[in-house]
């Protein structure tokens, strides 16, 4: 490299270096590489493990009792986190989606002690002792819940965003008082927004679990 060249490789726009941009760049591209391992090594740990490296200070944290997923789980949480977010940022059980975030949606919905709720409108701290199940609870890919093998074989979805919501409301409706018409489901799913417009193929799923059952 003659001398010329060797001035227009180091010279800086704004204090940086081609070399130093090129550096940043090639660094940039392991976080990225790095970042499914991270969430696949999350998703293998049990609800407790991955709170337990939850080391950040918490203002006025509060510290709560339950079961997620059959697991007894103690984290400290924000008095005023939702057990939406609590689920998500300290859990990292992110199956669970945040949709709208008022309720509206149905994206977050979990079961607490077998029942469905909406996770984003609920406080964490309000469930001192309760049972949560979350979607990663239902099944494993190797063994899916019968719901969400029914989904699968009806292509209850499309982009997905809604499903896990979806599957779990579907669930809870399983022990709830419905009638038999797909009118029945549709009522008791209507706080559930697909906004695919999956709707036909979501009640054949439920109605065929239903009529197996």
């Amino acid at each position: 490299m003659d001398g010329k060249d060797k001035d227009l490789n180091e010279k800086s726009t704004g204090g940086v270096t081609r070399r130093s941009f090129l550096s940043q760049i090639g660094a940039a591209g392991v976080a990225v590489t790095a970042a499914p391992l991270v969430a696949r090594a999350d998703a293998q740990a049990t609800p407790a493990e991955i709170a337990a490296t939850k080391t950040e200070k918490i203002e006025n944290a509060m510290r709560i009792k339950l079961s997620v997923n059959g697991n007894p789980v103690s984290l400290e949480v924000d008095p005023r986190a939702t057990l939406l977010d609590a689920l998500r940022e300290t859990l990292s059980l992110t199956g669970t989606k945040k949709g709208c975030d008022h309720g509206q949606c149905g994206a977050c919905t979990v079961h607490v002690n077998g029942r469905r709720i909406n996770s984003c409108l609920t406080l964490a701290i309000m469930h001192e002792g309760d049972a949560i199940t979350t979607i990663e609870g239902l099944g494993e890919p190797d063994n899916l819940h019968p719901m969400q093998a029914s989904f699968v074989e009806h292509d209850g979805y499309q982009c997905g965003y809604c499903t896990s919501g979806q599957i779990m409301s579907a669930v809870a409706l399983l022990k709830e008082p419905c009638g038999p018409t797909d009118a029945d489901v549709k009522e008791l799913m209507s706080g559930n927004i697909c906004r695919c417009g999956a709707y036909p193929n979501i009640v054949a799923a439920i109605q065929h679990v239903r009529q197996r059952a």
